[in-house]
């Protein structure tokens, strides 16, 4: 998808705009705001594809950005059947970004899991998170609780199911 007939209608307008006095600083202004519209762009279609994988999954679609433009990766789980969908919470407000730093070996268990499901990882990420949240607020034991641990002299602590 090309940004630059969307840039430049943006530039056109904001130099219309503009009278005879005010041409030169419009023209200084539009060459400014050019990459943070470009940006601003990317930042939209990006929430946009978001909100489509939460709606496609196990299918997704990504933004990808080539030569300053973006285009689009849509995946579908082919030949599989779809899981019954779980209700999505009523969104809180705009998304948030974490820094998610895991270990390199955790990090491959996700995106293989992410493949499996036909997911790119952060939609895969955030339906795992919200089903986990989901169990644990109806009263489930967390998954760490379930693992066994050994205590002291060799014993065992944890939940038993």
């Amino acid at each position: 998808m090309d940004l630059t007939s969307y840039v430049e209608g943006l530039r056109a307008e904001l130099l219309a705009a503009a009278g005879p006095e005010e041409s030169a600083l419009a023209e200084r202004l539009a060459a400014a705001v050019a990459s943070a519209t470009r940006l601003a762009m990317l930042d939209a279609l990006t929430d946009a594809a978001d909100e489509i994988t939460r709606d496609l999954a196990p299918g997704s679609v990504e933004v990808r950005v080539r030569d300053r433009n973006p285009y689009f990766v849509v995946t579908t789980a082919a030949n599989e059947p779809a899981p019954p969908a779980e209700p999505e919470p009523a969104p809180d407000g705009p998304v948030g970004r974490i820094n998610f730093r895991p270990p390199e070996q955790l990090k491959q268990r996700i995106e293989e899991a992410a493949a499996r499901d036909g997911l790119s990882v952060n939609a895969w990420l955030t339906r795992t998170l919200n089903a986990a949240l989901n169990a644990a607020s109806a009263g489930a034991p967390a998954p760490a609780a379930t693992a066994p641990r050994t205590g002291a002299k060799g014993t065992f602590v944890g939940w038993v199911g």
